[in-house]
């Protein structure tokens, strides 16, 4: 993350007592790494490197084995997601009317790059593929909200809405 602020993690008692639970229910079934993934993922919301150690630990596979697969696998996030999810069409149509740039702008706006979270847990951001919205190009959501024909001189006007 360079010089970014990293959220604190703060995991509770109860999300470890449960992910030890799923670790030993699991770990001796063969290609047990992967449902223990999406387990510990579905407890934390997402696997940071204190939850990829516990895993490690238990299991006895190296903690960059699992990072590696944590990183390959796009349905796992390093990262929380904050209380607004805003994602970015970078689809074909999106991508040729603009949202490349609008992308860019939020980056900037935030102080995160795709996939990292804010410090104060707000905002997330991530770039999607196509969200069925192409008439309406360039869009972006935020959490349930669709916003279409989007400049990146609107930007600012929408996380405002958020505050």
């Amino acid at each position: 993350m360079g010089s970014k602020k990293k959220i604190p993690f703060n995991g509770t008692a109860d999300q470890e007592a449960a992910l030890r639970r799923v670790v030993a229910e699991l770990k001796n079934e063969k290609g047990a790494l992967m449902p223990i993934l999406q387990k510990a993922q579905d407890i934390y919301g997402y696997l940071p490197y204190e939850v990829q150690k516990i895993i490690s630990d238990e299991m006895n596979i190296p903690v960059e084995k699992i990072y590696g697969v944590v990183t390959f696998y796009s349905q796992f996030s390093l990262y929380p997601k904050g209380k607004y999810k805003i994602s970015v069409c970078l689809g074909t149509a999106c991508y040729v009317k603009g949202s490349g740039s609008v992308f860019d702008k939020l980056v900037e706006k935030l102080g995160i790059e795709g996939g990292e979270c804010t410090a104060d847990g707000k905002f997330s951001l991530e770039a999607c593929r196509c969200v069925g919205a192409c008439g309406l190009a360039p869009v972006m959501t935020i959490n349930d909200d669709v916003y279409g024909r989007l400049t990146p001189d609107q930007v600012d006007g929408i996380l405002a809405k958020y505050n």
